[in-house]
């Protein structure tokens, strides 16, 4: 018999963590290899949940929707992650949100209120003396849209009502926010042209009405990658615009999820230059819905682009929506029910020996959620342990007799057919029990 081979991997006498990506305390950061030359000094995102939220289910009223602002402010503080909030003027509850939220921004709120209008004359005079400095624009771009919801359809005619609107919009002393609806299936002939002359006319207007332009991935079509072509790639996008004489922090960039890719994009954007995402907390809108952008500023954070808001704040608009009938999914990431539960026996042995093997950071610190467990039949001792150090504080050898009898009941009904995992709840007095049973023999 053959000797084994030293190992192939030295040792060393510390664990290397990387702790400038993983600092123990904070969010993860990225440490650039190679730092992209087109990456904006600072980045935000701006929020659409009374808009594209509402328009995708959300059942606000004038007071659920003001109780969503607040927690938009309490979110961003001063930190500047959201600066904008965008709302419906067409109906009486719409109107009654948009004055509070101008009452409450002129009060101090972080976070100022604009408007969204369909890109017409008649719309653009019902935001003349709301209150508002800007307003978004619906402008369709491709020729899905501008073929088929003008008539006669066709681009020229598009552009000429876009026009048109943005000058009452500029006459009435507002800054036009553009949204290039459809833009991942719109021509460059199209939009670019289009943002010329959007650019020529507000050259007339004082500085502070300069337009803005939203690139909308409307169907969540775009992809991330620089290389691909137009007009699906979102960096290539991005960088088209900003050639044509928009800066980035004039930018702004509206995905949808339909494809899975709508953290991705909004990162690819970021990394492209377009300073400003645009999506709602806990990501609710059409279909799938928006960019969520607790995902979307967990990582501009990371990048050093904005600093991290008070991610603990959400738990409560987390819990209104459940109060609405809207929760997020169990699995939804960082705040859905089971975000940060395991039931792994082996993943609840390495909580217990070295948390942070199985947590992506400090949860409990910065989200303000514990790190939970649910008994299963693949969660052995180690889940139990796991279960009363979390609700006791106390640590049970696994050598305990009333844990392993605890352990063996839980085994038994799972070998009699049970499916269902077991929570806390259902074993709290069981498990109390057994760390009482430690303290009377330790005394």
């Amino acid at each position: 018999m053959t000797a084994p081979a030293d190992a192939p991997v030295p040792d060393v006498s510390q664990p290397e963590l990387f702790t400038d990506s993983f600092p123990p305390h904070a969010l993860p950061q990225v440490m650039w290899a190679d730092r992209p030359d087109t990456l904006p000094a600072r980045a935000w995102t701006t929020e659409t949940t009374h808009r594209d939220g509402q328009q995708g289910g959300l059942p606000l009223t004038t007071e659920d929707g003001l109780a969503i602002y607040e927690h938009m402010g309490a979110f961003t503080g001063t930190t500047g992650a959201i600066r904008q909030a965008e709302f419906f003027v067409y109906r009486p509850a719409d109107r009654a949100m948009l004055e509070g939220a101008i009452e409450r921004w002129r009060s101090g709120h972080p976070v100022e209120p604009t408007t969204w209008i369909r890109a017409t004359r008649k719309d653009a005079d019902l935001v003349a003396g709301l209150g508002v400095r800007e307003t978004g624009m619906l402008a369709s771009a491709s020729d899905y849209h501008t073929f088929h919801k003008f008539t006669p359809g066709g681009r020229a005619q598009a552009a000429r009502t876009y026009l048109d609107a943005v000058r009452a919009v500029l006459d009435a002393g507002l800054r036009p926010r553009l949204h290039l609806e459809d833009a991942t299936r719109a021509p460059r002939e199209f939009i670019l042209p289009f943002v010329a002359a959007v650019q020529a006319l507000a050259a007339a207007y004082p500085p502070t009405q300069a337009p803005r332009f939203r690139i909308c991935d409307t169907l969540g079509l775009g992809v991330p990658w620089e290389g691909a072509a137009w007009p699906r790639s979102i960096p290539r996008q991005v960088q088209t615009l900003i050639e044509a004489g928009i800066p980035g922090d004039r930018l702004e960039f509206h995905p949808h999820n339909d494809t899975h890719l709508v953290v991705a994009n909004s990162l690819a954007a970021v990394l492209a230059g377009c300073a400003a995402i645009n999506g709602t907390l806990l990501g609710k809108g059409e279909r799938t819905g928006n960019a969520p952008l607790e995902g979307v500023l967990l990582h501009l954070s990371g990048l050093g682009l904005v600093d991290a808001p008070d991610f603990t704040a959400l738990n409560a608009l987390a819990a209104r929506y459940d109060a609405l009938g809207q929760g997020v999914p169990a699995k939804y990431p960082l705040y859905g029910r089971d975000a940060h539960r395991t039931r792994a026996g082996i993943h609840a042995d390495g909580l217990n020996k070295f948390w942070p093997m199985y947590a992506p950071f400090d949860v409990p610190r910065l989200l303000g959620r514990p790190l939970d467990l649910s008994l299963t039949k693949d969660s052995g001792l180690a889940g139990l342990i796991f279960l009363i150090r979390q609700y006791t504080g106390r640590r049970v050898a696994k050598s305990t007799p009333a844990l392993l009898a605890l352990h063996d009941q839980l085994n038994a009904e799972f070998d009699a057919g049970r499916q269902t995992a077991v929570e806390w709840e259902e074993i709290a007095d069981r498990a109390r029990a057994v760390v009482t049973g430690m303290v009377a023999s330790d005394e």
